[in-house]
């Protein structure tokens, strides 16, 4: 009898939850890929909302999205790479990238014939517009200084340089909705439960 063809690519993924972000650093508490996957799909979308119906840009906030659901998938197979390591010089970032690229289409390669075709593009990017693109990479830097905030929360000053870096990486971005992000909804991390929830 013939054994019936499988797909890892769902199971593969679930993986996310066991790579630990920020491997350099000292944690209050362990952020992993799957966390950070999740909080830089909903800043991404919200993103590209603010970017479409208050700037007028000409975006697709579900397809960020989704890109932002798959945008770290090659982790699993790379591991999270330290960003002092990954962007030490252009050799090195390069040589990343290209690792990137090719974990992403071993990724695809697990799926069904019909369904790699639509998926490879949100796992390489290639999905997105280039201002789509700046949208996700720039939801990517406000997670990584949503990190920075919480850990400082916690007393922790081991996050206060990547802080101030995130916070230039970002201004640097020239990106009106980041701006209006840092701007209009940045200063709620800073609030404890009841303030958030004032009704």
């Amino acid at each position: 009898m013939e054994k019936e063809k499988t797909y890892a690519f769902c199971a593969l993924l679930s993986r996310m939850k066991y790579i630990s972000r920020w491997g350099l650093m000292r944690q209050s508490r362990t952020e992993t890929v799957s966390e950070h996957t999740v909080e830089t799909a909903i800043l991404s979308h919200v993103l590209a909302l603010l970017a479409r119906d208050t700037l007028g840009q000409q975006v697709r906030p579900e397809v960020v999205a989704v890109a932002a659901l798959y945008h770290d998938a090659s982790e699993i197979l790379t591991g999270d790479l330290p960003t002092p390591v990954k962007y030490k010089n252009e050799e090195l970032k390069n040589a990343y990238k290209e690792v990137e690229r090719e974990s992403a289409t071993q990724l695809a390669a697990l799926l069904p014939d019909e369904l790699q075709e639509t998926l490879r593009p949100c796992l390489t990017g290639q999905v997105l517009k280039p201002e789509e693109a700046t949208l996700l990479k720039a939801a990517d830097r406000i997670s990584a200084l949503v990190k920075c905030i919480e850990e400082g929360a916690a007393g922790n000053n081991e996050f206060t340089s990547a802080k101030a870096q995130q916070i230039k990486l970002l201004k640097e971005m020239d990106c009106p909705a980041a701006e209006l992000f840092l701007k209009e909804f940045l200063p709620c991390y800073e609030q404890n439960l009841d303030e958030l929830v004032r009704f």
